[in-house]
């Protein structure tokens, strides 16, 4: 029997896995909206910027039950984030790499996420693999980027030329008040 080919945009996971499917490939980065909502505006993705990937399915046999559904996907990128620190572009490299396990239906993907230390997701009919790379890129990025050494030097805090002058007293205007009454 020949193995059908898999579409990465509608992915049938439980025919991938049981067929041990492999599948690479490269994304425009452009096409990642989500993604580019974090780069660096004055360094926008171009038509070279792309992300690589691959996908492989696995079919494990489970003790008392069917085999288990694992699709394992890796991704690799390189954009350019703004520097938290110093407010320069900064070149960030996101690298994924994750096995996912899927089950029947979304109450036993939750229930099985939250008591297992694997991600689990539900099996659906078509998966779209361009999506789910994006998902992931984007938990991959650094909550804080910022250079090791920014290249600019930053402002320093500035001094004040003048001794800051003591806030009038709240009642100044009532002392003199009563000043010009007692005279």
């Amino acid at each position: 029997m020949k193995a059908r080919p898999f579409d990465p945009r509608h992915l049938d996971v439980a025919a991938f896995a049981e067929q041990a499917g492999e599948l690479a490939g490269e994304l425009p980065l452009a096409t990642l909206r989500r993604l580019c909502d974090f780069v660096a505006p004055e360094v926008p993705p171009g038509p070279a910027d792309h992300v690589a990937w691959a996908a492989r399915g696995e079919s494990r046999p489970a003790r008392g039950g069917p085999p288990q559904r694992w699709l394992h996907l890796e991704a690799r990128t390189g954009l350019s984030m703004t520097c938290q620190r110093c407010l320069q572009p900064l070149a960030v490299t996101l690298e994924v790499a994750r096995d996912i396990r899927f089950v029947e239906g979304e109450e036993a993907a939750a229930e099985q996420d939250a008591d297992s230390e694997d991600d689990v997701l539900a099996l659906s009919a078509a998966l779209s693999l361009p999506t789910l790379i994006e998902d992931e890129l984007v938990l991959a990025l650094p909550w804080v980027p910022r250079h090791e050494d920014c290249p600019e030097p930053l402002p320093s805090p500035r001094v004040q030329d003048e001794p800051a002058l003591e806030p009038p007293h709240p009642f100044a205007a009532l002392a003199q008040l009563k000043k010009r009454l007692d005279s």
